[in-house]
């Protein structure tokens, strides 16, 4: 499985709330932030940075 598809299969699992967080260490950054720009349900996941670097995704709330 490439990184990408990789990153995909965390993407849908975060945008389903299937994951509730996922932790991209700062030298995955740029790679991860590539498949979230193609993500077609981006809006669905926010992204908090780290002190060090790293992010840590998690599944927007809807307050519907």
């Amino acid at each position: 499985m490439s990184q990408e598809s990789k990153y995909e299969e965390i993407l849908n699992q975060l945008a389903e709330g299937k994951l509730e967080e996922y932790k991209v260490e700062a030298k995955d950054a740029f790679g991860f932030q590539a498949a979230l720009r193609n993500f077609g349900k981006r809006q669905d996941i926010t992204g908090v940075a780290q002190r060090g670097g790293s992010i840590v995704y998690k599944p927007v709330k809807n307050e519907n």
